[in-house]
């Protein structure tokens, strides 16, 4: 087992084509992981290799790669940058210690970067930034680099700088960096793909620029270090290893991001990049112990340090379903994980089998590596559990710890699908529960009535590769039907009502009275809650004021009364309440609170809403006009426009409902020259029309 104070667990994070896979194949190659440099384009690298990504072009599916680089070993995990698979960055910075953030050179901070800088904002991750594709046209260093602190919350420490930006045909093109903490000259010789690297004294032209960029660097070790500030005082020089330690302190705190720069794609400060990944990202070791409940006591914190002498602690991330068995990916948090061993899993109270570990190559075991034990801070692959899933705990069956599980966003679109015929369904409904397994942002439910599956998901995109692999992978003869948008249910103000029960059943009178106030909460897409406030003097016994609030709170998981879209954003209090003697048991409340809950709803006013997303689209300026023209015609509103580079950047929010075949659309208004992205934004009100379309 490796020394856990060299254990590397890190994540490429980005927007969408920044670069991150070719990060990762350059990674493995200069590791000597592999002898040949996959290219994207061509679909031949290691991490993506399921065809819907060769297909494509881009990340689907998180993948995991080893390798090691001096002293260190790297568990890295690529994962996608589209907006539709956030759920494969949102496993994965759950259980990293560390993450390099890659930026375009050309197209800077987008939309994707910042909803991957929150996610790790979220799970308190340190990070190093990589701004890639210096040797693009419209590369342009210092911008991005600037806008990493006001559009990200950053703090950007520029550790390296290149010396020029651009192809070989302009002026002044990208030929190598300046190393400012040795104001060393770094070259990369194209020949060896970027291996050799040459370091030299600075030239006289290079010395100016490279002497402003390393004050700012000292200003920011002079923060962090008393040191470093005492010798600055005393005009001293500021040693080395006084520098490295600051900036790796800082880096782990969370107080800067060490900033490194090249291409990828040629080989040009990947080397700098992999010995940063050592000397400023963390160690399990450094990061907190981790925290969790002893399982049916969920006062009682406990917590797991990264020691191979603490009771084993992993959680399950992901889970790729296989004949010969499920493999399960899994952190290791505390202790040891053996083969042939028996572990407990909390969430489903089972326990499990643990019949093979294996290390992982991509999304596939790696073939030599089997392994009897793994120890605290690795990442393994284990075969053999049958009921844990994604976000669920393993641990020693003697000291039991439950630890947060892993939050999804909910899905926002939904599609019909139908097996053609009888023999399929059976094959259908194997396989959907497969692909949930895999995906926990993928839905699927069988209606009865109508004979269909109503499959949900992330978006446009996320839908079409499950249709792909359902037809192409499993080879199933299934109809699919028009997307539809995930609507919800609310209300649009406050009613107090009275939910009577006053009728004969079984000979007997049954009478209840509940008085009850509806209102909306300020956010809609808030779940509904149900506050009993009843005075303490209430006559009413505890099991039966039990069955009021609980039949109230079913009622409100059933949905709402426009068409049974998921209710939300409603508050309930149940302030008063009237019984007889004879009559007004818990059957009597609980059709009380039913009415309640009707006549409430319907008294504050039913309201639909719909999901909204924020739309960046990019575009040239001689196309923007058409582009927020087409925007306002699909009820968008513009947030903001701004100017970066030669490109105009438009954020807008806008009706899901109104934007299919939204990418498709803009490349026709632009003639292809304008991309666009989209995530989720929030619930609104949807128009009036679309809330008559469907029956009470």
């Amino acid at each position: 087992m490796a020394d856990i104070s060299k254990i590397r667990n890190i994540g490429i994070i980005a927007h969408i084509d920044a670069g991150k896979t070719t990060v990762t194949e350059r990674m493995l190659y200069l590791s000597g992981e592999k002898h040949r440099v996959g290219r994207v384009d061509h679909g031949t690298t290691d991490t993506d290799d399921d065809p819907e990504e060769q297909d494509r072009g881009i990340t689907i599916f998180s993948a995991c790669v080893k390798y090691s680089w001096g002293d260190y070993n790297v568990n890295l995990l690529d994962t996608p940058g589209h907006v539709d698979f956030t759920a494969e960055v949102e496993r994965c910075l759950r259980v990293l210690d560390g993450a390099v953030v890659v930026f375009s050179a050309r197209e800077g901070v987008e939309a994707q970067s910042e909803t991957v800088w929150r996610q790790a904002d979220r799970y308190e991750v340190p990070r190093i930034v990589f701004i890639n594709k210096m040797d693009r046209e419209g590369a342009d260093f210092e911008n991005v680099f600037n806008d990493i602190g006001p559009r990200l919350g950053g703090r950007p420490v520029a550790v390296e700088i290149p010396v020029g930006q651009g192809p070989t045909h302009v002026e002044n093109p990208f030929r190598g960096v300046i190393d400012l903490v040795n104001l060393k000259f770094l070259q990369f010789d194209p020949e060896t793909e970027g291996k050799e690297v040459t370091e030299t004294d600075l030239p006289d032209e290079l010395a100016d620029d490279a002497s402003i960029w390393r004050e700012q660097l000292l200003e920011a070790v002079y923060e962090i270090s008393e040191e470093a500030m005492t010798l600055a005082m005393e005009e001293k020089e500021i040693p080395r290893d006084v520098i490295m330690a600051a900036l790796r302190q800082g880096c782990l705190d969370r107080t800067i991001q060490p900033v490194f720069c090249g291409s990828a794609l040629h080989g040009i400060g990947v080397q700098p990049l992999m010995t940063g990944v050592g000397n400023f990202l963390p160690s399990p070791l450094d990061r907190p112990p981790v925290e969790g409940f002893v399982p049916g006591k969920d006062e009682k914190k406990v917590s797991r340090k990264p020691d191979p002498k603490e009771p084993f602690c992993g959680l399950v991330f992901k889970i790729l379903p296989a004949k010969t068995g499920d493999n399960y990916w899994i952190r290791i948090y505390s202790g040891e994980l053996s083969q042939n061993s028996r572990v407990f899993c909390p969430n489903r109270d089972k326990k499990e089998n643990v019949a093979q570990i294996w290390q992982i190559h991509a999304t596939k075991k790696d073939r030599d590596g089997q392994s009897d034990t793994v120890g605290a801070g690795d990442i393994c692959c284990v075969i053999g559990p049958r009921f844990a899933i994604t976000g669920d705990t393993l641990c020693d069956t003697k000291s039991p710890i439950e630890l947060p599980s892993i939050k999804f966003a909910e899905t926002v679109l939904s599609m019909a699908i139908e097996p053609e015929s009888t023999s399929d369904r059976k094959k259908l409904e194997e396989t959907l529960n497969m692909l949930r397994r895999q995906d926990p942002t993928f839905r699927a439910v069988e209606n009865e009535e109508i004979g269909q599956t109503i499959i949900s998901g992330m978006g446009e995109l996320h839908l079409e590769v499950i249709q792909h692999r359902l037809t192409r992978d499993f080879n199933l003869n299934v109809k699919f039907y028009k997307p539809r948008v995930n609507y919800r249910e609310t209300i649009g103000g406050t009613a107090d009502i009275t939910g009577v029960c006053n009728r004969v059943m079984g000979g007997n009178q049954m009478f209840a009275r509940l008085k009850t106030r509806v209102m909306a909460t300020e956010d809609p897409a808030a779940p509904v809650v149900v506050f009993d406030r009843l005075p303490p003097d209430c006559p009413l016994p505890n099991a039966v004021r039990s069955a009021a609030i609980d039949e109230m709170r079913e009622r409100a998981g059933g949905g709402g009364m426009i068409a049974g879209f998921p209710l939300s954003g409603v508050r309930f209090e149940v302030y008063d309440a009237e019984m007889q003697e004879d009559g007004s048991d818990e059957v009597a409340f609980r059709i009380a609170a039913g009415d309640a809950f009707e006549s409430g709803i319907k008294a504050a006013g039913p309201v639909l809403l719909e999901p909204v997303m924020r739309v960046e689209v990019t575009t040239p300026e001689d196309y923007m006009g058409e582009i927020v023209g087409d925007l306002q015609q699909r009820r968008a509103i513009i947030a903001s426009t701004e100017t970066r580079g030669m490109m105009t950047v438009i954020t807008a929010h806008a009706p899901l409902k109104e934007m299919f075949g939204y990418s498709s659309a803009v490349r026709s208004l632009s003639q292809g020259r304008a991309g666009s992205s989209m995530e989720p934004y929030g619930y609104q009100a949807a128009p009036q029309a679309d809330a008559e379309s469907f029956s009470y």
